[in-house]
């Protein structure tokens, strides 16, 4: 009965053995390959750039200031206001400048009866010289005399054109065309000739100054071509060169500025941040692949090519970023498939399932 018993016990043991060993196989055939997109290997032109933030500038920025003393009557135009050419912004109270402008005339019209009365003065003189009535030298005071009022009534002459270029002043109109940035002119306050009144920027006449630290400073030159975006106008980037290398100031300071002019930039505005990207040279026949194939793993930077449903992981070095792709210095060669989506999930030796997506 015994013996019995225990070829029972021996018979479901091997039973059981059996068919745990099925259910690991079956588990490990369940595993799914990875699925993942792929792409080839490429060799492209890639433009090597040196990249900043700057600022965007108004070419013309005067700070527009009183001209003539006197009390501001009105002042017209306010912060962010568009002003065209010619455009009143403030009225400086004129009454001085033409209570000076009547005393002038006065003069002027005072000298010139003198003038008249002492000509009259000479040709009689004259005349009695010619009589020999009189000495050569009453002829030669009165001819004095009358030069001396001619002088002084063409200096009264020059007094009033000032006085009268100066009533214009009072009136203070904006240079160009633009937008008022600030204003410092307050109705009623009186102001001295250098007083600061409006700052004004002009929107037609813009360039972007560009900081650049001294490693990149003998890859720039005039003449290289400049992409520019602002967030103030993110629709409407900007290709510019660079007109101009300033150095910045600073001690043993070898880092440089480059200058952009802006030609055709709506929306752009004067203070606004600007991030600019110099071309300072291209690179042809690069390899490059697509910047989600580029993995990191413990071994490093690795991209997955794939090979009879394979993923091998090569260890790679990069190089260039540009729109979506990265440079491959050494590691994968043109032509070669690589994985991209799903490459973050993959491991050397991994099965794979490519599906339709990318080429």
């Amino acid at each position: 009965m015994r013996a019995r018993w225990a070829r029972v016990v021996l018979g479901l043991s091997v039973v059981l053995l059996l068919t745990g060993c099925g259910k690991k196989e079956e588990v490990k055939r369940a595993v799914p390959a990875t699925l993942i997109t792929v792409a080839q290997a490429q060799t492209r032109e890639i433009e090597v750039l040196e990249e900043t933030v700057g600022t965007v500038e108004s070419v013309v920025d005067p700070r527009i200031a009183a001209e003539v003393e006197g009390r501001l009557l009105q002042v017209l135009a306010e912060p962010g206001q568009e002003v065209a050419a010619g455009e009143l912004l403030a009225v400086i109270d004129a009454r001085d400048l033409q209570l000076a402008r009547e005393a002038t005339l006065a003069e002027i019209n005072r000298l010139q009866a003198l003038i008249a009365n002492q000509r009259r003065v000479v040709e009689r003189n004259r005349r009695l010289l010619e009589a020999r009535f009189i000495a050569p030298s009453v002829l030669d005071e009165s001819t004095a005399q009358q030069a001396a009022l001619e002088a002084q009534i063409e200096g009264a002459r020059a007094r009033l054109a000032q006085v009268e270029r100066n009533i214009g002043k009072t009136r203070v109109v904006a240079p160009f065309a633009g937008q008022v940035e600030s204003r410092t002119a307050v109705a009623g306050a009186y102001v001295r000739v250098g007083d600061p009144l409006f700052r004004l920027v002009a929107r037609h006449g813009l360039r972007a100054r560009l900081p650049f630290p001294e490693s990149a400073a003998p890859r720039l030159s005039v003449g290289q071509t400049v992409r520019l975006t602002t967030p103030t106008a993110p629709q409407h980037p900007v290709t510019g060169r660079i007109e101009d290398l300033k150095p910045m100031v600073g001690v043993g300071n070898r880092a440089v500025e480059a200058i952009v002019r802006l030609e055709q930039a709506p929306g752009w505005r004067p203070g606004a941040s600007v991030n600019a990207a110099v071309v300072v040279g291209r690179r042809s026949g690069a390899v490059v692949v697509p910047e989600t194939s580029v993995v990191l793993r413990p071994a490093g930077t690795v991209v997955y090519v794939i090979e009879n449903n394979r993923a091998l992981q090569r260890v790679v070095q990069t190089g260039i970023a540009r729109d979506g792709w990265v440079e491959i210095v050494s590691g994968v060669s043109a032509g070669e498939t690589v994985a991209v989506d799903g490459a973050g999930f993959l491991t050397d030796q991994a099965a794979v399932t490519v599906r339709e997506g990318r080429e």
